[in-house]
C-alpha cells in the first residue's frame, strides 16, 4: 500500500496556518474562512480515501491489518538509538485520521457563522489549521519523540485558543491554567520516554509494540523499588495522557478551558485534543498489556473507572451548560481508559480495547454534536447558564433536534451510536472486574440524568421571557449539527470489532442482551428522573438539593480541588518552600555576589589615585619606586 500521500494530510491544514498567519491582516475575512474549511476539506477526502484503502483494498493480509511505516532518521542519539519522522498507518491511527478530520471539518464549517464579525476571525482560522497539523502529525506518528514533539505542539494551540479572548482575564488565566497543568503532566511523559529508550534502546512504536521482541520480553531485566523500570516508565507515560485527557487529578483545566470560543470547545476539548491519552495508551498497548502482567493497565483501570464517576457527580451539579459538557468529557474520557484498563490481548479478549476506540469514535461525534448544538444556544441568547434559559425548541427546531439526538446517544439509547459502544465497555469491565463494572453502570445511569438535566433545562422548563427573541442559527452552524447527527444515529452499526483490536486480527462481537438491558433501564431510569424534575418548571430540583446538603454544595464547588491546588500552590509550594529558597537565594547568593562587586568598588575608589592621569605623578612614583629599590639592592650587598 502506497501511503506517501499522507504526508498531505497534516502538510494542508499546515500551509493554511502559515497562509492565514502570515497574511492576517491582508486576506479577507470572508476568504480566509473559505481557505479553511478547503484546506480540512481536502485532508478529510485524502483521510477517508485512506481509510477505504486501507480497511477495503490493502490493508489485510491473511486476516491481520498491517502495519505501513514510512520514515527517515532525523536525529542520531547513538548507533543504535535514534529519532525518526515519518508515517504510521495501522488500525487506530486510521480511524483517529477519520475522526480528527470529520470534527475539524465541522467545527471549520460551524466557525463560518459562529464567529463571523470577530475581530480576530482570519487569526482564529490559522490557529484551526495549527491545531489540526499539530493532531494530524500525533496520530501518525512513528515513534514515541515524534509524537511527544506533535503533543506539545497541540499544547500550544490549545493555548491560543483557550486564550484567543485574550482582552479577558477569566480566558487568559484559563490558558495558563491549562498550559501549566499540562506542562506537570508532560514532565511524567518525558522522563518515561527516556526512560524506555535507555533501556530499551528505541523509540519506535512498531519494536516496542512487538509481543515477541526485546523490549516486552526483557521487561524484568531491571527493577526500581520494587516494580520494572518499565512499568515505571509506562506510569509515567499514562500521567502525560492523564494530563492531555483530563483524568483525576490532572482534570482541573478542563472546565476553565470553557472561556474559549464554544468550536474551540467542540474541536480541542471534546473530540480530538482531550482524546490523545486514550490513544496514547491505546499505541502503546501491548506494552502496558505484557509488561509486569499489566500492572500499569490497572491504574489506567482504576483510574478511569474514578475519574468517571467524580466528573459525572459534578457535572448532575453546574449551571454553566459548556461546564456540564466540559465535566461529561472528562466523565466519557474515564469510560475509555477503564476499557483500556480490563482489556485483554488477543481475540475477543481484546474486546475492552475495541470497546474503547468505538467509543472513542462514537463520543467524538455526539460530544462535538453537544457542544456546537451548546454554541447555537449561547449564540442565540447570550447567557451559558440554564437559568437564562428555557423553551427554545419553539424557537430553534434544528438544534432541538440534533441536541435531542446527541443526549440520547451519550445516554445509551438504542440503536443510536452510544447504545452500541457503552455496551461492549460494559461487557469488558463485567468479566474482567465486577466493582468497574458497577461504577461503569452508575455512571450511565448519571450521565443519562444529568445530559437530560440540560436538555430540558435549555429546550423545555420554563417559558422564558427573551429580550430579543432567539431565532435559529445560520446554515453554516445547522449544516454541521444534521451531519454529527446523522453520524450519531447510524455509526454504532459499524462492525468495530473487525477492524479495530489489539491483535488487529478481529473478531466477530456479539450483543450481550441482559446485560445491554440492564445498562438500558438504568439509562431510562435516569432520563425519566430528569423528566421529572426539569420538563416543567417546580421546586424538587432545589428540594433534593436542599436534603443532600453538603454533599451538593461539595460537588457544586468541584469538591474544592482549585482551592486545594491553590493552597498547595501558595501556601506550600510559594510561601514554605520557594519562598525560604528565594530568600536565601537573594540573601547569600545574590549578596555573596553583590558583595564581591562591592569590595572591588571600595578597593578602586582607595587606590584609583596611582593612575591620576597626571605626569608628574607618575614621575614622583618612577622615582620612588627607584630609590626604594636602590636601598633594597644596596642593603642586601651590603650584607
Amino acid at each position: 500500500m502506497n501511503i506517501n500521500y499522507v504526508l498531505l494530510i497534516p502538510l494542508i491544514p499546515l500551509a493554511v496556518f502559515l497562509l492565514l498567519g502570515i497574511f492576517n491582516r491582508k486576506i479577507k475575512p470572508a476568504v480566509s474562512g473559505y481557505i479553511g474549511v478547503a484546506g480540512l476539506s481536502a485532508s478529510a477526502a485524502l483521510s477517508f480515501y485512506t481509510a477505504y484503502q486501507y480497511f477495503f483494498v490493502a490493508g489485510k493480509v491473511d486476516g491481520v491489518y498491517q502495519t505501513f511505516v514510512e520514515k527517515t532518521t532525523w536525529m542520531n542519539f547513538t548507533d543504535t538509538l535514534a529519532i525518526d519522522m515519518g508515517i504510521f498507518i495501522d488500525p487506530i491511527s486510521v480511524m483517529m485520521l477519520l475522526v480528527v478530520s470529520t470534527i475539524s471539518l465541522m467545527v471549520h464549517i460551524y466557525s463560518r457563522g459562529y464567529m463571523k464579525g470577530d475581530p480576530g476571525y482570519t487569526k482564529f482560522f490559522a490557529y484551526l489549521g495549527l491545531f489540526s497539523f499539530s493532531m494530524f502529525g500525533l496520530v501518525l506518528a512513528t515513534n514515541l519523540f515524534q509524537i511527544y514533539i506533535f503533543w506539545e505542539l497541540v499544547g500550544v494551540s490549545s493555548y491560543l485558543l483557550i486564550g484567543y479572548y485574550y482582552t479577558k482575564n477569566s480566558a487568559v488565566a484559563a490558558a495558563k491554567k491549562a498550559f501549566i497543568v499540562t506542562r506537570f503532566a508532560d514532565l511524567g511523559f518525558l522522563i518515561g520516554i527516556l526512560i524506555i529508550g535507555y533501556y530499551t534502546g528505541t523509540y519506535d512504536f512498531e519494536t516496542l509494540n512487538n509481543p515477541e521482541g526485546n523490549a516486552i520480553l526483557s521487561w524484568a531485566s531491571t527493577s526500581f523499588m520494587g516494580l520494572s523500570v518499565l512499568t515505571w516508565a509506562l506510569i509515567l507515560i499514562f500521567m502525560g495522557g492523564a494530563g492531555k485527557s483530563a483524568m483525576f487529578p490532572l482534570h482541573i483545566w478542563l472546565p476553565d478551558a470553557m472561556e474559549g470560543p464554544t468550536p474551540v470547545s467542540a474541536l480541542i476539548h471534546a473530540a480530538t485534543m482531550v482524546v490523545a491519552g486514550v490513544y496514547l495508551v491505546a499505541r502503546l498497548f501491548p506494552m502496558y498489556y505484557f509488561v509486569e502482567d499489566g500492572f500499569a493497565l490497572n491504574i489506567v483501570a482504576y483510574v478511569g473507572a474514578f475519574s468517571s464517576l467524580f466528573a459525572a457527580i459534578i457535572a448532575i451539579t453546574q449551571t454553566d451548560i459548556k461546564r456540564v459538557l466540559a465535566f461529561s468529557t472528562m466523565s466519557q474520557l474515564g469510560y475509555m481508559m477503564l476499557a483500556l484498563g480490563v482489556s485483554g490481548y488477543n481475540g475477543h479478549e481484546g474486546v475492552g480495547y475495541m470497546a474503547s476506540m468505538f467509543h472513542l469514535f462514537t463520543h467524538a461525534m455526539f460530544k462535538a454534536l453537544l457542544f456546537l448544538g451548546a454554541g447555537s444556544v449561547i449564540h442565540a441568547v447570550h447567557s451559558n447558564y440554564l437559568q437564562d434559559m428555557g423553551g427554545l425548541r419553539k424557537y430553534m427546531p434544528i438544534t432541538n433536534i440534533t441536541f435531542l439526538i446527541a443526549a440520547l446517544a451519550i445516554s445509551g439509547v438504542f440503536p443510536l451510536s452510544g447504545f452500541w459502544s457503552k455496551d461492549e465497555i460494559l461487557v469488558a469491565a463485567f468479566e474482567h472486574n465486577k466493582l468497574i463494572y458497577g461504577v461503569g453502570v452508575f455512571v450511565a445511569g448519571l450521565t443519562a440524568f444529568y445530559m437530560f438535566r440540560l436538555y430540558f433545562g435549555i429546550f423545555w422548563g420554563k417559558d422564558t421571557q427573551y429580550k430579543h427573541t432567539p431565532h435559529e442559527s445560520p446554515i453554516s452552524m445547522t449544516f454541521p449539527l444534521l451531519v454529527l447527527a446523522f453520524i450519531s444515529i447510524f455509526s454504532g452499526f459499524i462492525h468495530f470489532s473487525e477492524y479495530i483490536t489489539p491483535d488487529k486480527a478481529g473478531f466477530e462481537a456479539h450483543l450481550n442482551i441482559p446485560l445491554a438491558i440492564i445498562a438500558t433501564v438504568v439509562g431510562l431510569t435516569g432520563i425519566g428522573l430528569a423528566y421529572i424534575f426539569y420538563k416543567k418548571e417546580n421546586n424538587l430540583a432545589d428540594r433534593f438539593a436542599n436534603a443532600f446538603g453538603p454533599i451538593y454544595i461539595w460537588a457544586n464547588n468541584k469538591f474544592y480541588f482549585d482551592e486545594i491546588y491553590m493552597f498547595v500552590t501558595k501556601k506550600i509550594i510559594f510561601k514554605r518552600i520557594a519562598w525560604p529558597i528565594a530568600l536565601f537565594d537573594k540573601k547569600y547568593v545574590d549578596g555573596t555576589m553583590e558583595g564581591i562587586g562591592n569590595k572591588t568598588v571600595i578597593i578602586a575608589n582607595k587606590i584609583k589615585g596611582i593612575q591620576s592621569g597626571k605626569v608628574q605623578d607618575y614621575a614622583f612614583g618612577f622615582i620612588a619606586g627607584v630609590v626604594v629599590l636602590a636601598m633594597v639592592f644596596i642593603y642586601l650587598w651590603t650584607n
